[in-house]
């Protein structure tokens, strides 16, 4: 009789603590199904925010079972201590680099100032946006080279990104005092034109001893050929002034040769076969960015459907058309898991 009075208070003594444990499983459980398993498709990076939120819920649980131990309160209390002391030990012994670029991508993630496919410009680097990790930022550059960012460096420094919606291309040019500046405008906002670019403006940027400095610019609507813009601006340019007889040249210049004051050393204009196309060197140099960017379009495009269909298997009470549904999304869930994994390699 005593036996099963003490066994019985042991149950009810243990009962807490079991029933704070099975509902902190299921909690647990439903969580990560609806914030990693039916997210699954989406990637890692997609996933960042979600498995932040299921590592403070884990920890959350993990006080609740503490708390429901059948224990005393010092030694509750000292149970907490300890696993907070193993918590701030893994925070204290990991390397500061690493947390430190954890931190920064974590706040570029809140704070998205570039996209994949983007073009930036932080510090000396210079190229388009290959893929944004946890602890680094992947650029390709205009030498095809792939160069690794670390975070902490990404936040440290200021960050120029071409807008998608157009950026300005220019160049500047120094021509000498004797040609007039209104002349000079107007032959530079024709090159801006002939190669494709909007609303051109010209800044006399510099009045030097001997010479004048323009400072001609356009808009660009296209930014993928940003690279190729730059090149075709300043052909224009030396084709607009040579054409109209304006001589770029430096006023020191001194040849052997002699010649007349009336001479100029224009070079005769040539019969030019431009190619066909002329973002060629884009897809050359940036071509992993691209992919990139064009994986990142499809997964969203793919989620996007992932979702409506998901809806529509809910409201959908016809079996058969709720099983061709549901065989779209299995589809759909491999198409996004494959890129996934492409991303991945």
């Amino acid at each position: 009789m005593q036996l099963a009075d003490s066994i019985l208070q042991s149950l009810i003594l243990f009962l807490p603590l079991a029933i704070t444990l099975l509902a902190v499983l299921v909690f647990l459980w439903l969580a990560h199904t609806f914030l990693i398993k039916r997210h699954a498709a989406e990637g890692n990076e997609k996933l960042f925010s979600n498995q932040l939120i299921m590592l403070g819920l884990t920890l959350t649980g993990l006080l609740a079972v503490i708390l429901a131990l059948p224990v005393s309160d010092s030694s509750r209390n000292q149970i907490i201590g300890l696993v907070g002391l193993v918590i701030s030990g893994v925070f204290a012994f990991s390397s500061s680099t690493i947390f430190a670029n954890l931190l920064a991508g974590i706040m570029m993630r809140i704070t998205k100032p570039f996209r994949t496919g983007d073009f930036i410009r932080v510090g000396d680097h210079f190229g388009r946006v290959v893929d944004r990790g946890l602890l680094d930022t992947e650029i390709q550059t205009e030498a095809r080279d792939l160069v690794a960012l670390p975070n902490t460096f990404m936040i440290t420094n200021p960050v120029s990104v071409a807008r998608t919606s157009g950026t300005i291309v220019s160049t500047t040019l120094s021509l000498g005092y004797d040609v007039h500046h209104s002349s000079v405008e107007k032959l530079l906002i024709q090159a801006t034109e002939k190669c494709g670019l909007t609303d051109g403006f010209v800044h006399i940027a510099e009045l030097g001893d001997f010479s004048v400095v323009y400072k001609v610019s356009g808009k660009l609507e296209e930014v993928k050929s940003l690279i190729s813009s730059k090149s075709r601006l300043n052909r224009e340019v030396l084709d607009v002034l040579h054409d109209n007889q304006i001589e770029i040249m430096s006023p020191n210049f001194v040849s052997a040769r002699p010649v007349t004051p009336e001479a100029k050393m224009i070079p005769p204009k040539q019969r030019i076969q431009k190619e066909t196309n002329e973002n060629d060197i884009e897809d050359v140099a940036f071509d992993k960015a691209e992919a990139a960017e064009k994986q990142e379009k499809q997964k969203a495009n793919i989620g996007e459907r992932i979702k409506g269909l998901e809806e529509k298997i809910v409201l959908e009470q016809d079996k058969d058309k709720k099983h061709s549904l549901k065989e779209k999304l299995d589809r759909l869930k491999q198409q996004s898991a494959s890129l996934s994994a492409k991303e991945s390699e």
